[in-house]
């Protein structure tokens, strides 16, 4: 429960009309529509680029910023995924320790996952679920 509120104090509190309590949550905050002004939260927590935000969405850079510059609401796809991600990020941070360590694994080649860096992993179809899946293994030292 402690992550789904970590979820909210991260993206802004004001952008969520009710309490996240659980994954199936993110699927109602995006039909309801999520501001895309949430990625300059996400972008800010984590020190990260709006390019790489931008690979974690499977959108543009350019894209990204006219949403924001407009005010605009993600696209339900978008929204879960960020989410998601933030959601992982939390969670990756507890698994390894801390954030800078975290962050450090996600750029550094993986066996579990055919050798490609986990952040690049995001970015595809499944990809957030894959990492959390290694980071799960890890957390409970199944890691092969």
């Amino acid at each position: 429960m402690k992550n789904y509120q970590d979820i909210q104090n991260i993206l802004g509190k004001n952008h969520f009309s009710f309490k996240v309590e659980e994954p199936l949550d993110f699927y109602t905050v995006a039909e309801k529509g999520l501001a895309a002004s949430v990625i300059q939260n996400f972008k800010a927590s984590f020190s990260l680029g709006l390019s790489q935000i931008a690979y974690i969405l499977s959108s543009s850079e350019p894209t990204l910023y006219r949403r924001i510059k407009e005010n605009q609401s993600l696209p339900q796809q978008e929204a879960v995924k960020l989410l998601e991600a933030t959601d992982l990020f939390i969670y990756g941070e507890e698994v390894i320790g801390n954030r800078e360590d975290f962050f450090k694994w996600m750029e550094l080649p993986n066996t579990a996952l055919g050798g490609l860096k986990p952040m690049k992993v995001i970015g595809y179809p499944e990809g957030i679920s894959k990492v959390r899946e290694l980071l799960t293994r890890i957390e409970y030292n199944i890691y092969s």
